[in-house]
């Protein structure tokens, strides 16, 4: 048998993963569906068909268990990443990381992120929301990191480019679910594409002549 690819993990590591994800979607679920105080751990591990001992394995609670998805998604933009075509630029990989995981997620049902978003008035729910972001910029910026094949020295940049990105998927999100015209998936490209090319629509004023204040003092090329 071959070895495992070094970025794909091995037969037991998949297996913790989809029992992790299934207790995630799980406790979301039932969530959305019941209320957050009406969810208990022995539920969610129940709908799974494991014990609250195994639950307790993956989750400190069930908060953390229903926020999962966001860092779920940005595994999967991780190894999207990973896998881009060599020849591509570094933004050219990321920005079709992105869009290719939340391409395959479809546009999202305006109904159910309503939901989610209501159980966020829980303030324990809004807590791991936090640190499930955080998790989402770290595992970017590594995977970043990977991609580039940068050094410790670059890590600040790629935190920063990182956290760019998330910040463009969250402003589309709320742009989306703010307006009844916007349309989430062209959003989050034109967004992306935007910030890979250094604001042109801003700098340029969507091709409007430079400005003689502009001209004296742009930096020189």
């Amino acid at each position: 048998m071959p070895p495992e690819s070094p970025t794909r993990p091995g037969l037991r590591e998949r297996k913790k993963q989809a029992a992790r994800r299934a207790l995630s979607e799980a406790a979301l679920r039932l969530t959305v569906e019941r209320g957050l105080d009406q969810v208990k751990v022995e539920d969610i591990a129940a709908e799974v068909g494991v014990s609250p001992r195994t639950f307790n394995n993956y989750f400190s609670c069930k908060e953390e268990a229903v926020c999962e998805f966001v860092v779920e998604r940005q595994h999967r933009v991780r190894d999207a990443l990973l896998a881009r075509p060599t020849g591509e630029s570094l933004w050219e990989a990321v920005t079709g990381a992105v869009l290719e995981q939340y391409s395959r997620d479809g546009e999202p049902d305006r109904a159910y992120v309503s939901r989610v978003r209501a159980l966020m008035g829980h303030a324990a729910l809004r807590g791991e929301f936090l640190k499930a972001h955080h998790t989402v910029e770290r595992l970017l910026a590594e995977a970043i990191i990977e991609r580039a094949e940068a050094g410790d020295e670059d890590v600040l940049y790629a935190r920063l480019m990182a956290g760019a990105v998330e910040s463009a998927v969250r402003l589309a999100f709320v742009e989306w679910f703010t307006s009844d015209h916007q349309v989430f998936l062209p959003t989050l490209t034109r967004l992306l594409r935007e910030l890979a090319a250094g604001f042109p629509t801003l700098t340029t004023g969507s091709g409007r002549p430079t400005t003689d204040r502009e001209a004296t003092t742009a930096p020189p090329s």
